[in-house]
């Protein structure tokens, strides 16, 4: 078939990347054995032959795992894959032999020759290459796993909360008519006391004893750990039909351990998902949140009373310290405004101070409001709230552009002009947004 000085070259060559060559002649069949190979020496396969196709289909039913015998027929059916070769010059698939009882996987590969003639089936072990790739799959998804939850604790931690709050801002928007769920936010009291009076590792077991408490109160709801002390319980099912029932178990329980000194005071509030309400998952949980700071004030006065359904109605006071600095930042930023209305919002207690000219224009009995936000929504053009609402959030949850947010809003005469705010959001040291605010160009 091959003089024996070109056998020996071609056998050289092969020999460095494959454990079995068998060199075929594409019209007759016959082949000859280039490269012998211990991998594959059970099969006992001819060294040579006249008909390769018909050896390779009778040994791959005794040998291809069954699951891959399928392609090991179609790859040695011989009209099939000269057709291949003659268009792609070459072909490749990996395949699983079972031998002495035990998976060997092995890359097959078919190459046409220059002359157009022969075929090079060759077979390449690559067991360790599989096993490595497997090895790093665990690898990756043993890291995908850490990554979603938190250390301290074991369960989910923030960027899990993230992947489930994009989930249900899909579902939100889809308008899923089932949809039905709640939000229980939670925030451990004292924290920083209980570090530094018995050290971190004495705060660190008051949070996993905390975790405990919700995770036992709420045992078929995903708990989340956002925060360094709060944490967030997503309801659904049975458990979000009785969660006022199970809130108070909560509640009961953490007022009793505030009055004993003997366990971790946990402020909770409690919100349910508003189809006509709630255009965003961030909406529930903001409600949720208020809730919980209404409880927290509760718990700090001593008090065992705390069913708060919801937070729609509740105005958390702005501490004093917390509006200072709330000042001062909006003084710093009016003094190199250069123009325009300037506006900033602490999104924690939703209390925003207005430009003093702003407050004017627009009829506001004072620069200084909570709940800004929904007010001002009044006075936006019909035609541009949806889009406001949308950029508004994009940008407060740091995807969106504040050059995209330009509207309509009405002044007191009832005439409308366009507002050209220069947004931007300042987060805390734990990268949630803390403050809202810019400069708004009236066109």
């Amino acid at each position: 078939m091959i003089d024996q000085t070109a056998f020996n070259l071609i056998a050289e060559t092969l020999t460095a990347h494959y454990d079995s060559v068998f060199y075929v002649d594409a019209e007759t069949g016959s082949y000859t054995e280039f490269v012998p190979t211990k991998m594959l020496e059970e099969l006992r396969l001819p060294e040579e032959g006249e008909d390769f196709f018909k050896m390779a289909r009778a040994n791959a039913n005794k040998y291809v795992h069954p699951d891959d015998l399928e392609t090991a027929l179609l790859i040695h059916d011989k009209d099939t894959i000269i057709d291949t070769l003659k268009k792609n010059g070459s072909y490749s698939v990996s395949l699983r032999l079972l031998m002495d009882g035990e998976i060997i996987h092995i890359r097959h590969v078919d190459m046409l020759c220059k002359d157009g003639k022969h075929i090079l089936f060759c077979m390449e072990n690559i067991d360790d290459e599989v096993k490595e790739k497997e090895a790093q799959l665990k690898k990756l998804q043993s890291v995908e796993r850490m990554m979603r939850q938190d250390e301290l604790t074991g369960i989910k931690n923030n960027n899990a909360f993230i992947e489930l709050s994009q989930k249900m801002d899909n579902s939100i928007r889809m308008a899923d008519p089932d949809l039905c769920f709640g939000i229980v936010m939670c925030d451990v009291n004292e924290l920083k006391r209980y570090n530094d009076t018995g050290g971190h590792s004495f705060g660190d077991e008051i949070l996993r004893r905390a975790c405990r408490m919700i995770c036992d109160n709420f045992a078929h709801s995903q708990v989340y750990r956002i925060g360094g002390d709060e944490f967030v319980v997503y309801l659904t099912g049975e458990e979000y039909e009785i969660r006022e029932e199970l809130l108070e178990n909560l509640k009961r329980e953490s007022y009793a351990n505030g009055r004993s000194r003997s366990g971790p005071v946990i402020a909770t509030g409690v919100s349910a998902y508003e189809p006509t309400v709630d255009a965003r998952f961030s909406d529930v949980v903001k409600r949720a949140d208020l809730a919980m700071y209404e409880n927290k004030k509760l718990l700090r006065s001593g008090s065992p009373e705390g069913r708060v359904e919801t937070a729609t109605k509740v105005e958390i006071p702005i501490p004093d310290g917390r509006k200072k600095k709330l000042d001062g930042m909006f003084l710093a930023l009016l003094t190199i405004a250069g123009g325009g209305y300037v506006f900033l919002n602490d999104l924690r207690y939703d209390y925003s101070r207005w430009s003093a000219e702003l407050a004017e224009d627009y009829g506001f009995e004072s620069e200084y409001m909570y709940h800004v936000g929904k007010i001002w929504q009044q006075y936006v053009h019909p035609d541009d709230l949806e889009k406001y609402k949308e950029i508004v959030d994009s940008i407060i949850g740091g995807k969106g552009d504040p050059k995209d947010l330009k509207y309509r809003a009405r002044r007191p005469d009832g005439s409308y002009v366009v507002l050209e705010p220069r947004a931007f959001v300042l987060c805390d040291n734990e990268g949630h947004p803390e403050y809202y605010g810019g400069i708004i160009i009236q066109q």
